[in-house]
C-alpha cells in the first residue's frame, strides 16, 4: 500500500519542496493551498502526468478553521485512505512593531500558524492513533526558538509550535506515533523577497555557512523525518540553518 502524505501550504516555496521530495520518496501527497490554487494544481497535475498517476492531489482549506481542516483530511481518506505524514508547514509571517500589532493581526497569526497545527494533529491522529503508526513533522522556525524583533507575534505562535510538538511526543508516543519540529533558518523564498537587498546580505553575513538556505535543504530534513531511519527520534527540535542559531 501507498503511503498517504498530508502538507499543508504546499503550493509554494518550502511547503512546495516538501511536496515534491515525498512523491519523490514514494508517497501519495495532498497538496494544501488557500489563495494559489493554480500553482497547486499544476503541481500535481504536472506529477500525475509524468506516468505516475493519482499520486498527488490539490486540496484548498484555510487551516485556521477548523472545518476546512476536517473537509481537508475527510477528502484526503477518500481518495486515499488514512493519512501515514503529516507535514505542518502553512504559516505566514508579518514585520510590524509590537505596539502597533492589531488584535485582528494577532489572531491571524496564532490562527494560521498555531491553530493550523492545533486542527491538524487532531485530524490527522483520528487516523494514526487506531494503527498505532504515523509521523507528525511541524515547520515552526528559528525565531521561535530565539525570538526576533518586530516579530513578537510570528515568533510568540512558532514558539507555541515548538512546545506543542514536545508536549505531543510525549503523549503519543506510546502510540508508535513521532512528532518532531524543524526550525528553519532564513530560507530563500517569496516570503523572504519582500526583505530588502542589504538585510537579505546582513543575514547572509550573521548566518556562519555565509549562505541562505533553500527549500530544498528543509525538504531534506523532511524526507529524513518520514522515513524508517527515523523511528526512533522523536519530540525533537531540528534546526536546519546555516548555524545561525546553535
Amino acid at each position: 500500500m501507498i503511503p498517504v502524505a498530508v502538507v499543508t501550504g504546499a503550493s509554494r516555496g518550502i511547503g512546495r519542496a516538501i511536496a515534491l521530495r515525498l512523491l519523490e520518496d514514494g508517497f501519495c501527497v495532498a497538496v494544501n493551498y488557500i489563495h494559489s490554487k493554480e500553482a497547486a494544481e499544476q503541481l500535481a497535475g504536472d506529477w500525475n502526468c509524468q506516468g505516475k498517476p493519482n499520486r498527488a492531489m490539490a486540496v484548498q482549506a484555510d487551516v485556521s478553521q477548523k472545518a476546512q481542516v476536517e473537509a481537508l483530511f475527510e477528502a484526503v481518506r477518500r481518495e486515499w485512505g488514512d493519512i501515514s505524514v503529516l507535514v505542518n508547514n502553512a504559516g505566514i509571517a508579518q514585520q510590524k512593531l509590537f505596539t502597533d500589532v492589531t488584535p485582528e493581526d494577532w489572531d491571524r497569526m496564532i490562527g494560521v500558524n498555531l491553530s493550523g497545527v492545533f486542527y491538524a494533529c487532531q485530524c490527522a491522529l483520528r487516523q494514526m492513533l487506531p494503527r498505532h503508526a504515523g509521523k507528525i513533522i511541524n515547520i515552526s522556525s528559528m525565531w521561535g526558538q530565539v525570538g526576533a524583533s518586530c516579530e513578537v507575534a510570528y515568533s510568540a505562535a512558532k514558539a507555541g509550535v515548538i512546545g506543542l510538538t514536545k508536549a505531543l511526543a510525549k503523549e503519543v508516543g506510546p502510540s508508535h506515533i513521532t512528532v518532531n519540529c524543524i526550525a528553519p533558518g532564513v530560507i530563500a523564498t517569496d516570503m523572504n523577497q519582500a526583505l530588502d537587498t542589504e538585510t537579505l546580505g546582513l543575514l547572509r553575513e550573521e548566518t556562519p555557512l555565509g549562505v541562505l538556505g533553500t527549500p530544498e535543504d528543509i525538504a531534506q530534513a523532511v524526507s529524513f523525518l518520514a522515513s524508517p531511519r527515523a523511528d526512533f527520534i522523536t519530540g525533537q527540535v531540528w534546526g536546519v540553518n546555516g548555524g545561525m542559531v546553535i
